[in-house]
C-alpha cells in the first residue's frame, strides 16, 4: 500500500530523528509564545507535554507554564522570544511580562 507522505517529508523525518537518541527533536522554527490580543494573553505551546495553553500572560498560570518550560531548558529560548516580542511591540508590555517573570525567579538565579 503506497504512503501518502512524499519522500522528501519521510526524509525529513527521518534526519530530524536521526542521532538524538530520546532527546526531543523539532525540524524548524518553533515559537513557544503565540501573543494574542495586544500582549493580554498568549499560547503558551508545551514541547515536554504537547499542549496549548491560552493564558492571560499576568496570571500565575502563566508564569508556572513558564517555569515548567524553563526547567526542561527552554529559558534561553522563552527570554529570547520575549525580547523579541518587546523589539516588534514595545506598546505591548512584553517587558513587563519578561521583568515578572525574572521577579518570579522562572529563569533561575
Amino acid at each position: 500500500m503506497a504512503s501518502n507522505t512524499s519522500k522528501t517529508a519521510r526524509a525529513s523525518v527521518r534526519a530530524g530523528q536521526a542521532g538524538k537518541g530520546d532527546a526531543l527533536s523539532v525540524l524548524g522554527e518553533f515559537k513557544y509564545l503565540i501573543p494574542l490580543a495586544e500582549g493580554r494573553f498568549a499560547y503558551v505551546r508545551n514541547l515536554t507535554n504537547g499542549k496549548t495553553h491560552h493564558l492571560p500572560t499576568n496570571s500565575d498560570a502563566f508564569v508556572e507554564e513558564i517555569r515548567t518550560l524553563a526547567a526542561a531548558g527552554h529559558g534561553a529560548k522563552i527570554r529570547a522570544e520575549l525580547n523579541g516580542l518587546d523589539e516588534s511591540f514595545p506598546q505591548h508590555g512584553w517587558n513587563a511580562t519578561q521583568k515578572r517573570l525574572e521577579d518570579a525567579g522562572v529563569f533561575g538565579a
